[in-house]
């Protein structure tokens, strides 16, 4: 985070947009929306906060939820930056990205 630098993974980004869409026919798109999502993170004002509360004595729940608001937030700016791409594609890999963190939620949710 100190160097403010970016780092994407050409043969990890392929794989995902091949596993998501069936093919590298949307991989420029689905780069930008990478970026975008990357950005977020740049962008949020609450994620310093938010990571430095991560470190203190939480339970597996609290973990969970501020996770869950860390990639939420990137998102929220990234689909600003991306309000002309096609909402279908976007919600597909929005909803992929966040699938994992939600599902650390519901074991807590009774």
């Amino acid at each position: 985070m100190g160097t403010h630098t970016v780092y994407l993974y050409q043969k990890e980004i392929m794989e995902q947009c091949r596993m998501l869409f069936g093919s590298l026919a949307l991989l420029e798109a689905y780069i930008y929306v990478i970026l975008a999502h990357e950005l977020g993170h740049a962008e949020d004002a609450e994620l310093v906060e938010l990571s430095n509360r991560l470190d203190g004595p939480l339970t597996a729940l609290e973990q969970a939820e501020i996770r869950l608001r860390i990639e939420e937030n990137a998102w929220r700016y990234a689909e600003s930056l991306l309000s002309d791409m096609d909402p279908v594609f976007l919600r597909t890999i929005i909803d992929e990205s966040l699938l994992s963190y939600r599902q650390a939620i519901e074991p807590h949710i009774a």
